[in-house]
């Protein structure tokens, strides 16, 4: 069978999203993809789940909520232990639910009235979970006293509400993420999530009942978060939402198979990979999904992927390949690749390659691919610039600077601008902003925007430097200022 370049590409711009994000959206299973440290992450007794912006965490907080989805869990792997009657409370998150969890001014107000994180979350948990069985009452200050004066009875309802739980074989779980949400400075928000995974260990004890928590690497610094007693037993429980190179084109497969009218490129996909699709049912719907027996064999994604987008990113070898390029120039300096930003980049290839190249052999033009990769680390820098309001100060400083560099290069531009004492100001500080230069570097590297050479020069992935309009010898165009 033969699917034109032109049919492929109406394909990836039919079945990738603009915006591949978690929130402002119901989840579809079909584009529900399981990596194997996923699956571990979902796990009950996973109370931590690590992850870079991107990578599935707000994805799977979301995913979880919906039972459909949860069936459908159940199908990929029994052992998650994850089903449609499982009960699921929000205990925070980015989307507000007042009634579920208190917002940051709720909180800042309740901090302020001498209020502990730990009790905080404490009720949080309580409310959700024993809603049914508690009197109603209004506001968190209200809800925060009660559970303070009624220890046993609480304690009481938490051993009926886990023996009913085990009677009917299922779980509860309280789901927590966007935890940077909660608070205005970076000291605060590790103190309540010290507060959560204390109680996330005092539930530990019962068969039934557990919270999960999705946190950035950097919230997850166990030198502020894991002051307290018993702290080992949550930090044993965490789990890294990971991507290999394989996932992210298995992720690929499933948005592109499960597309509309797809059926072309299900059958021209077998034949081309010797693939023959596993599949699921959910929520009425036949999911298709790339076989589990051959997710990490690179081959039969390489030749798929090459079908796609031709053999080389230029007009010889010497240029590099598709399959391996692009994943690597949208790494960290950790080699992390967010799916996100391989999916905005693919949609962003394809809709350059209509525009610039439509007459192309290839559904993707290499020179598109590039340009998607631009989209994706303009895309990416967005993202830190929510997540981390301080790191432009860092990095619009130098703008324009070609790497690798040396580090005195860096320092010199951040002082003549005097980077360091203009970030105290602020509230939300780098953890290592009283180290000065060298402890920026050292936040730097830890997040993968700085890669240590081993001559001591500083590198920064593409992903990151195009978008913040640094330059590389041979490398992809950054990003100019408009």
């Amino acid at each position: 069978m033969k699917v034109s370049a032109h049919d492929l590409r109406a394909l990836i711009l039919r079945a990738l999203p603009e915006e591949p994000s978690a929130y402002g959206g119901r989840m579809e299973p079909r584009h529900v993809y399981f990596p194997p440290s996923h699956i571990k992450a979902l796990r009950p007794d996973a109370m931590v789940v690590i992850g870079i912006r991107g990578s599935g965490k707000s994805f799977w907080w979301s995913a979880l909520q919906e039972p459909p989805i949860r069936t459908m869990i159940a199908q990929i792997d029994r052992s998650i232990q994850i089903e449609e009657r499982t009960e699921v409370h929000i205990g925070f998150g980015q989307v507000s639910r007042i009634e579920n969890y208190p917002d940051k001014d709720t909180i800042r107000s309740l901090l302020r009235a001498g209020k502990s994180p730990r009790m905080l979350w404490k009720t949080v948990a309580v409310w959700n979970l024993l809603s049914d069985r508690l009197d109603p009452m209004q506001g968190w200050q209200a809800r925060i006293d009660w559970v303070e004066e009624h220890p046993e009875e609480i304690a009481r309802h938490l051993e009926e509400k886990d023996r009913e739980l085990q009677r009917k074989g299922a779980w509860a779980l309280i789901l927590f993420d966007a935890m940077e949400q909660a608070a205005e400075d970076r000291e605060t928000m590790y103190d309540l999530i010290r507060g959560l995974l204390q109680i996330a260990l005092e539930l530990r004890p019962t068969q039934r009942i557990r919270l999960k928590c999705f946190l950035r690497p950097d919230q997850f610094d166990e030198s502020r978060v894991a002051k307290f007693q018993d702290a080992s037993k949550v930090i044993a429980s965490r789990v890294s939402l990971n991507w290999t190179r394989p996932d992210l084109y298995g992720l690929l497969w499933q948005y592109l198979a499960n597309a509309e009218n797809a059926d072309e490129f299900r059958e021209w996909a077998e034949q081309k990979a010797n693939i023959r699709w596993d599949l699921i049912r959910a929520n009425g719907q036949i999911i298709y999904q790339w076989p589990r027996k051959m997710r990490e064999e690179e081959e039969s994604h390489r030749s798929l992927f090459h079908q796609i987008a031709g053999p080389w990113m230029g007009r010889d070898p010497k240029r590099g390949f598709p399959y391996t390029w692009l994943p690597g120039h949208l790494a960290d300096a950790h080699g992390r690749t967010s799916p996100r930003s391989f999916l905005i980049a693919l949609r962003a290839a394809a809709e350059d390659t209509e525009k610039r190249y439509p007459d192309h052999r290839f559904a993707l033009h290499y020179e598109s691919i590039k340009r998607g990769v631009q989209r994706a680390s303009q895309i990416r820098v967005d993202e830190l610039r929510e997540d981390y309001p301080w790191l432009e100060d860092l990095m619009r400083p130098l703008r324009g600077l070609v790497v690798p560099c040396d580090f005195q290069e860096i320092k010199r531009r951040w002082r003549e601008q005097n980077v360091v004492e203009a970030l105290k100001q602020k509230k939300m500080l780098p953890p290592s902003i009283e180290e000065g230069e060298e402890g920026l570097r050292k936040d730097l590297e830890a997040m993968g925007i700085f890669l240590r050479m081993e001559d001591g020069r500083v590198n920064i992935p593409d992903v990151f430097r195009i978008g913040y309009g640094l330059g590389r010898r041979g490398g992809v165009k950054p990003i100019r200022e408009a």
